[in-house]
């Protein structure tokens, strides 16, 4: 176990090793981590770099001003600016909510670069940025995050990923904010620890978003990571609202908060001015929008990483089990449900521009000769479908609930007691959620053929949201395989069982039957708040689950949950 503090004025060291080629291990002392406290607030919100490709890197950093500021940003080779590299001003202001965001062009492959901003007599902490290597690498280090809950706790997952010194790049897979106001999920452990949402009600507004991702960047361990290493990020649905589709979200009201477009324009604007990616205009496709936002990194010959866009683009609206609930009572209900609703054909979940683009990524990389092929996909896309617990005696029928005319309660039924929805859907082995790739298996073999077509069939999905550690072997609906999944547990969001009510005890075995019961489950844990990392090199590979101790306290440590190795095998990838 390795033991962290985050506490002010506690001394440590974060050794940062750089990937296969890079000379030596890099000291990173706290101050260049973000860490460092100050009587100056100008950049209290740190700095961060992100979406690189093999000359250039986006740097960004928010300045506490009124009116217009000039800022002046320096970039260095070395961390003592010996010499620099590179250097200019930035023009912001309250139009862009006084953040700065900049390309860094013309840089050598495979750097890593220092950088800092000034304005006035006040200069940032300086960050470490990188460029895609090109050429022969033999290792790559990812660090996998996702679902950064500010109520639920601390960001400590985030500062043990600064201080990791086998990650090169951080890929977060979404939920980088979330959207309810200081009374809604999580609020109880919120106002416990003090770490209630800004604004104190649900974010709507284009002010609203700004303001909460700022909030979420005052968080040391958020500082930390951001400015250790470069950020590769997609987006899932909280960065707008819960569960969105192309047209609404299941937590937007248009009688109370206005149109979906108008939110859903704020809340994307917020994330381009708040975070360091790319705008459109800087991608060698200029044709993309900001919804547009899927990417693609070239690592060298070993690996390419493309991330995905699952939310605002094409996906069609999700199924509704509590719609469903009085129309299921058949197995053979349940089976048509699943292929004439579920399974239309057409419910799509990526838009064809962003499938034409992955084509043409996986393709170059397997003409290209890279052994590995990552896709950075905000939700799970392993087949769920719910094992019979009750049949098991792990879980008792939901006592039907009725109206007072008499017709079922479906939403009290199925909240009848822990596990009542669970007992349902595992009664017609019905998928664990709708939400997921689940709710979508058109569109899942849709994306499985277009990768088989490319020569891909090898893939490694790296994977957000569900809150949970997994560890899932893939197969197409012909049981060819597909690849393998990796998915992470929340930075501070909290695992369905626990939070539905059922006790630790009851939680592990709930675990354990997932993974006994469910052909692709290889391992699960709902028990951790934590990251992944993955170390790949030209043969084989590893990946270790790392939970957090606690996030309701700065002081933490850290343990590796579980380790697989990863290995190919005549275009299979599998777990050793």
């Amino acid at each position: 176990m390795t033991r962290h503090s985050m506490l002010a004025g506690t001394s440590r060291r974060a050794l940062l090793a750089g990937m296969a080629g890079a000379a030596g291990i890099l000291a990173f002392p706290a101050v260049l981590l973000g860490q460092a406290k100050t009587d100056d607030p100008t950049f209290r919100h740190g700095i961060a770099s992100g979406d690189p490709d093999a000359s250039s890197v986006v740097l960004w950093t928010r300045v506490t001003a009124t009116g217009a500021v000039e800022v002046t940003w320096e970039l260095s080779d070395s961390m003592a600016f010996d010499q620099i590299v590179k250097s200019g001003t930035f023009s912001t202001g309250p139009e862009r909510d006084h953040t700065v965001k900049l390309l860094a062009a013309g840089l050598e492959p495979g750097g890593v670069w220092f950088y800092r901003f000034r304005v006035g007599g006040a200069t940032s902490p300086i960050g470490r940025a990188r460029t895609l290597p090109v050429g022969k690498l033999e290792r790559l280090g990812i660090a996998l995050a996702s679902c950064s809950n500010y109520h639920f706790g601390y960001f400590n997952a985030y500062d043990a990923i600064a201080a990791d010194a086998d990650v090169d790049f951080v890929l977060h897979t979404g939920d980088y904010i979330y959207e309810y106001g200081s009374d809604g999920w999580g609020s109880t452990v919120a106002k416990r620890i003090g770490r209630s949402h800004e604004p104190a009600h649900e974010i709507v507004s284009l002010s609203d978003y700004r303001t909460r991702h700022a909030q979420y960047k005052t968080d040391a361990g958020s500082r930390a990571m951001l400015a250790a290493h470069s950020l590769l990020a997609c987006w899932d649905d909280h960065e707008s609202a819960n569960n969105p589709w192309t047209g609404g979200a299941q937590n937007h009201q248009p009688a109370t908060e206005g149109d979906w477009p108008s939110r859903r324009a704020a809340s994307i604007r917020a994330y381009y001015e708040w975070m360091p990616v790319r705008e459109p205009e800087w991608l060698a496709n200029k044709g993309r929008s900001r919804m547009q936002f899927w990417r693609s990194y070239s690592f060298g010959d070993l690996a390419t990483l493309a991330t995905i866009e699952t939310r605002h683009t094409a996906r069609a609206e999700q199924i509704d089990y509590l719609q469903w609930y009085p129309k299921i009572a058949s197995q053979a209900d349940a089976d048509a449900f699943q292929r004439d609703v579920l399974g239309k054909p057409g419910r799509r979940m990526i838009s064809a521009e962003c499938e034409a683009d992955l084509a043409s990524s996986l393709s170059r990389s397997v003409k290209g000769g890279q052994p590995w092929r990552l896709i950075g996909n905000a939700i799970n896309i392993a087949k769920m479908p719910f094992p019979d617990l009750v049949a098991r005696g792990m879980l008792t029928e939901p006592k039907v609930v009725t109206k007072a005319d008499g017709t079922v309660d479906v939403a009290k039924t199925l909240e009848s007691h822990p596990g009542a929805d669970l007992a349902w859907k595992g009664k017609w082995g019905l998928p664990f959620y709708t939400d997921t790739w689940d709710g979508y298996p058109w569109a899942r073999e849709q994306l499985y053929d277009l990768s088989r077509k490319a020569g891909a069939g090898d893939l490694i999905f790296l994977t957000g949201d569900s809150h949970s550690f997994w560890a899932n072997k893939l197969a197409d609906e012909a049981e060819r395989p597909a690849g393998i999944e990796l998915g992470t547990a929340g930075i501070t969001s909290p695992g369905d069982f626990l939070e539905t009510g059922f006790s630790p005890k009851a939680a592990v075995a709930l675990e354990m039957a997932l993974a006994d019961n469910i052909d692709e489950v290889v391992w699960t844990d709902n028990m951790h708040q934590g990251y992944v990392r993955l170390r790949l090199e030209r043969d084989h590979g590893d990946v270790e689950f790392i939970g957090m101790n606690t996030v309701l306290s700065r002081d933490y440590f850290t343990s590796v949950v579980k380790r697989f190795e990863i290995l190919r095998d005549k275009g299979v990838v599998s777990f050793g």
